[in-house]
């Protein structure tokens, strides 16, 4: 088991709220990385989206003015935002690494810097003369005139921060956590979703309009594959049909009031081997129930379906955390394979995992990250995947 909240975003969908306007983006596109972020034009006829792999995409009046698309980075691309004119943007990576484009400023970062969290997210001041980032755990560093209006570094919000978009006249900022929930400060005024009212639909960045009564949220469409082939020869519809069934799984802990760790896939015990197991007898292979994730890389092996750190996975597979199968420390999670970009990253569908707004537990999404990558991004490396 591990506490897993990292969202991204799959290519489809840019949810309106307050006067925001809907504006056509993804439709017919395919992209190398996952977009992770966003920012609106002055005029709010448009807006730019940023890719893991500092790709930028303008849609509406929103001008394209370059990238860090094919360029080396030491750490991914996880948030942008506008200069006052439109004519500029900066780019924000996981390390508080920040790059300048057209007419906008550099005013310093967090590059090189010791954090407690990574970098999720950031806004410029109204007169661009100023940005704050703000980091997962909702700590909040400003940078040029960028006042400081508080953070939600204390707050319990059983969830990570992905975003954060400033009000009109920056005396104030939203930031927007991965639940869809929005956190006012400063002057900055809410206008939904409710922190704690399901379904949590999972959000990936924060966009507020000019006049700031209101916002765009970024969020992923329910699960993509259009990144994948549907006709993989791997798994083909068994992979499919996978992805599907740990899908509709998503949502918070099932009751416990039986207790600790009851659920629906197996005995009252940590359960996210018992959760991908689950998904695999469904579709009709059969692995026993287990509660180990080492039992399952061990019963993979044995029949050479058990595939190294270096292998491409495909949809309806699973990933192995940890050193090795030896024991539950060296091997504490499971996921089922949901997603697989053309630059390899993977996004995954977990139990046992979370957390949800009140803290539980929960089938979640989970990524897009390089399995390279999963040290720093899961707190725990990948050993193994394995194929039903």
């Amino acid at each position: 088991m591990a506490t897993v909240a990292h969202l991204g975003f799959s290519g489809a969908g840019v949810a309106a709220y307050g006067d925001a306007a809907s504006v056509n983006n993804f439709a017919g596109m395919t992209l190398a990385a996952p977009a992770v972020a966003m920012a609106a034009t002055p005029d709010g006829h448009g807006y730019w989206v940023t890719a893991a792999d500092g790709g930028v995409f303008a849609f509406g009046s929103a001008p394209y003015l370059g990238s860090m698309g094919g360029t080396s980075i030491f750490a991914p691309v996880v948030a942008m935002a506008s200069a006052p004119d439109g004519g500029g943007y900066w780019l924000a990576a996981a390390d508080g690494g920040v790059f300048a484009f057209g007419d906008a400023p550099f005013y310093g970062s967090m590059g090189g810097k010791p954090l407690n969290e990574p970098v999720v997210g950031m806004a410029a001041t109204p007169d661009g003369k100023g940005y704050w980032l703000v980091a997962a755990d909702g700590g909040v560093f400003a940078f040029g005139d960028a006042g400081f209006h508080g953070s939600a570094a204390n707050v319990n919000l059983g969830t990570s921060v992905v975003g954060m978009a400033a009000t009109p006249d920056g005396n104030g900022y939203w930031l927007a956590a991965a639940t869809a929930a929005v956190l006012p400060f400063g002057d900055a005024v809410s206008y939904g979703p409710s922190p704690n009212e399901p379904p949590f639909p999972p959000t990936a960045a924060i966009a507020a309009t000019p006049d700031g009564k209101g916002y765009w949220l970024l969020q992923p469409d329910s699960i993509s594959t259009s990144f994948t082939s549907p006709d993989d020869p791997a798994n083909g519809a068994a992979g499919q049909s996978a992805v599907q069934i740990a899908a509709s799984q998503i949502g918070p802990d099932p009751d416990d009031s039986q207790g600790a760790f009851c659920n629906p896939y197996g005995p009252c015990e940590e359960w996210c081997a018992l959760f991908a197991t689950w998904v695999w007898n469904e579709i009709g292979v059969p692995i026993p129930r287990y509660g180990f994730v080492g039992a399952v890389f061990d019963w993979a092996d044995q029949r050479g379906l058990a595939q190294g750190t270096t292998s491409t996975p495909a949809p309806g597979d699973v990933v192995l955390y940890g050193t090795g199968p030896q024991n539950v420390v060296a091997s504490p999670h499971i996921a089922v394979v949901a997603e697989v970009w053309p630059d390899g990253a993977i996004t995954t569908i977990d139990g046992d995992a979370g957390p949800e707004p009140d803290g539980a537990l929960a089938a979640v999404f989970n990524g897009p990250y390089l399995p390279a990558h999963s040290l720093s991004y899961n707190g725990m490396p990948i050993y193994a995947f394995a194929r039903p």
